[in-house]
């Protein structure tokens, strides 16, 4: 098959997905969590109660406001009647305070989880979480140029790797504006994991095409690169769909807390399947016509 005959519809694919999330990325930013900003989280449940989700989030939310010195950011309804609270930082007593005002109106309301966050940390780890993303990427050049002997597929590699990396950022940054979703530690792991299954999906293309080149040294580059490609194909799409089945079952079975991490990997996971042929190769092949032009 001619893959390569495809240039710019892929490449205005992959604008048309990146473009909207990259204007909501510098219009909107991503909405951090407590991680990253610091504050508080009390999850509780109220045990044998049967309104609705919704009323007794309103009722909570009055209650706390009678409280002195308490600021709620936002409350999330899970399931089983399970309601997470984003407060800015409280101490010990005043946790307890909140307690007891809801034990005073449903009886029975157990602790699931108190978390404290200090803004100073949150700082520090945001600093850590780019750090991170910086060595990765720079790590990742050094490895594929060095393993390949030529600089073009390291830096094609990063570029895919940062192409996943804005489809994830700007998709979270719409949730962060439209529907209020956070972005916390998790979904940094989330982040780091997906670019590494992007760039391992690459390198196995990338390996295919030397292989290809070794072999028939006097073919032409392109020809080369749609021998690669149909050759690895069908293998990264039947691995990535196993990972894609996995993921998608627990995203709908599994519990608020993982919710949106399972989401930024299945996001990761179809942007990685689909850069890797459609975005690291395309590169490459642009790359050795410029040279080829350089050269006439």
């Amino acid at each position: 098959m001619n893959f390569t005959k495809y240039l710019n519809l892929y490449f205005i694919i992959s604008a048309l997905v990146i473009l909207p999330g990259l204007y909501s990325l510098f219009r909107f930013g991503l909405k951090p969590a407590i991680d990253f900003t610091g504050g508080s989280i009390i999850e509780v449940r109220i045990k044998n109660n049967e309104s609705a989700a919704e009323k007794n989030k309103e009722k909570i939310n009055n209650f706390l406001s009678d409280i002195d010195e308490i600021e709620l950011d936002s409350i999330q309804v899970g399931r089983e009647n399970n309601f997470t609270l984003k407060l800015k930082p409280i101490d010990e007593a005043k946790k307890e305070e909140i307690l007891n005002k809801l034990n005073k109106e449903y009886v029975e309301v157990e602790e699931l989880r108190f978390e404290t966050v200090g803004p100073v940390l949150g700082r520090e780890l945001i600093r850590k979480t780019l750090l991170a993303v910086v060595l990765a990427a720079g790590f990742i050049l050094a490895y594929v140029a060095y393993q390949f002997k030529d600089k073009k597929y390291g830096i094609c590699a990063v570029l895919a790797m940062f192409h996943d990396s804005l489809v994830i950022l700007g998709i979270f940054s719409l949730l962060g504006h439209f529907w209020g979703v956070e972005v916390d530690t998790l979904f940094v792991t989330a982040l780091l994991t997906s670019l590494s299954f992007s760039v391992h999906d690459t390198v196995v293309v990338y390996d295919r095409i030397r292989e290809t080149i070794k072999n028939h040294p006097k073919a032409d580059f392109e020809t080369v690169v749609n021998k690669a490609l149909s050759e690895t194909m069908s293998r990264s799409v039947n691995n990535s769909l196993t990972i894609i089945f996995m993921l998608t079952c627990l995203y709908l079975l599994g519990g608020q807390s993982i919710k949106w991490f399972v989401f930024a990997l299945l996001i990761g996971t179809i942007s990685g399947t689909y850069s890797s042929p459609f975005v690291a190769t395309p590169l490459l092949v642009v790359w050795e016509r410029i040279k080829k032009k350089r050269r006439r």
